[in-house]
């Protein structure tokens, strides 16, 4: 049995069932969009293929026979049942939104600002999975990624956001008990973050050679961890002034020097090219771009970096 149905098109039951409930070759033709030939070589198919006769063929009329009766009973009951279960499916897949981001950029930028889009958009949900891989989008609810790199990932479309400008911060009381004034103090600081990170800052200021320079004493890629020792007045640690704009306006973070540097990419909102128009990705996406421009720390590094929010990767 399941060889036999694995011979007939679905297409063909689907042109079946709208003849049948609507008892005409033409007016199937107009409600599926097809030639009324084409209606009428679909059905002579699935009669060849059942080997049975469906319909009884009459001058101007049509009637179904007792297979066909039989037949579009069941049908339009599989059809229908499929229909509901596509409009269900699609409700879903539109009432939720899956983000997947990096830690520093969601505990940072997003958590504060999320909330807003929710009350803007009420009828669609937000789940975020915190990740530092980049998502492939296939499957796993996943419609738009936050990821840091160049913006150049295949099948992707991508938008800037937030350049990957980086300088010195830490708490208050670090600054005071180590007098730190100039870039050389920080060679007798607790330096936290990657060491490789740290040696471009001290090459952009004029210390590539300085063999003094210690060695960070806590080594992380994690922007928000790094950041929190620092805070926690264990160390100077080199952060996103953008990410730590409210720490910095509250006194709970110094940053010490004007001296920023970009380190390269930045952070970009990406989804596959093919869903750039979907509604709840088209309504994330122009949000969170306004809400990139309007920052004003972004609208700065923007300008130190020379790059523009929106710009297409």
């Amino acid at each position: 049995m399941i060889d036999n149905l694995a011979r007939i098109p679905l297409d063909a039951i689907r042109v079946f069932e709208a003849t049948a409930r609507l008892n005409s070759f033409t007016r199937a033709a107009e409600a599926l969009g097809m030639t009324q030939a084409a209606v009428s070589w679909r059905i002579r198919d699935l009669e060849q293929r059942l080997g049975v006769a469906l319909f009884v063929r009459e001058t101007r009329r049509i009637a179904l026979t007792l297979e066909g009766q039989r037949l579009a009973s069941a049908s339009s009951e599989a059809l229908n049942l499929m229909r509901r279960a596509i409009n269900d499916v699609m409700e879903q897949d539109q009432s939720v939104l899956g983000i997947t981001t990096l830690q520093t950029l969601a505990t940072q930028w997003l958590a504060t600002r999320i909330g807003m889009f929710q009350l803007a958009n009420p009828d669609l949900a937000v789940k975020i999975d915190v990740d530092n891989g980049l998502s492939d989008f296939s499957g796993h609810g996943t419609d738009i990624g936050l990821r840091f790199g160049s913006g150049q990932w295949p099948g992707l479309e991508s938008r800037f956001l937030i350049p990957a400008l980086f300088t010195p911060l830490c708490s208050p009381e670090l600054q005071a008990s180590l007098d730190i004034r100039t870039p050389a103090d920080l060679k007798s600081a607790p330096l936290v973050g990657l060491p490789q990170e740290w040696a471009e800052w001290f090459a952009r200021v004029g210390m590539a050679d300085d063999s003094e320079t210690p060695p960070p004493r806590v080594i992380s890629e994690n922007q928000a961890m790094e950041v929190a020792t620092a805070m926690a007045g264990q160390g100077v640690a080199l952060g996103n002034p953008v990410f730590y704009d409210r720490e910095i306006r509250n006194g709970h973070l110094v940053r010490l020097f004007d001296a920023n540097i970009a380190l390269g990419g930045g952070y970009w909102l990406c989804y596959p090219k093919e869903r750039r128009n979907l509604p709840k990705i088209a309504r994330f996406r122009d949000w969170m771009l306004d809400m990139a421009r309007s920052d004003a720390s972004n609208i700065e590094a923007c300008r130190l970096s020379g790059q523009t929010v929106g710009t297409i990767g």
